[in-house]
């Protein structure tokens, strides 16, 4: 599938305009951290990308979030590896790969970021850098839809708290236009 493709597919799926901008802050992190990590961008992008095309399809039913974008996936030549991925972002398997990691730490993080932005006296995702977003982090009150947990995993990725922040706070700078940031 190429990403042309994914975003037709989103078009037809998802009405929600923060969640589409949550699914591309996905793809821009996870791409970012296949080239960190020596993988293929186009692949872990597509994943970060597509994770979410259910959401508004199982809103209301939380236990099927994830398994119903396998299922329309898998018709599209996704590989074991790619579904897994989305599966265990949503806690439907286990994180067998560094993609299912990375996919399962960035979620979160890109909210985080987000949210980091919109305090910002700025309101611009230029302006933030990472010790903002860390002392952020450390505010259990902020962005509480965050999980701090979730976004430690990155730790099993090899990657410090502030690697991983780095790392993500980078990718979404690339595509400030296209999330409003």
């Amino acid at each position: 599938m190429t990403r042309t493709e994914a975003l037709e597919l989103i078009s037809l799926k998802v009405s929600n305009k923060n969640l589409i901008k949550h699914m591309l802050a996905c793809e821009a992190c996870m791409k970012k951290l296949a080239e960190y990590f020596g993988e293929d961008p186009e692949r872990w992008g597509l994943v970060g990308l597509l994770h979410d095309l259910d959401y508004d399809e199982t809103s209301n039913n939380p236990e099927k979030h994830a398994l119903i974008t396998c299922e329309i996936l898998k018709d599209k030549g996704f590989s074991d590896e790619e579904l897994n991925a989305i599966r265990a972002h949503a806690g439907h398997a286990e994180r067998e790969s560094k993609m299912a990691s990375a996919l399962y730490a960035v979620d979160p993080m890109t909210g985080l970021i987000v949210a980091a932005t919109l305090m910002h006296p700025s309101r611009k995702l230029q302006n933030v850098d990472r010790d903002f977003v860390l002392r952020r982090y450390k505010e259990k009150n902020f962005a509480r839809g965050a999980n701090r947990e979730q976004i430690a995993q990155c730790q099993k990725l090899g990657l410090s708290l502030e690697e991983f922040t780095q790392i993500c706070l980078e990718a979404m700078k690339e595509i400030t236009d296209e999330l409003g940031l």
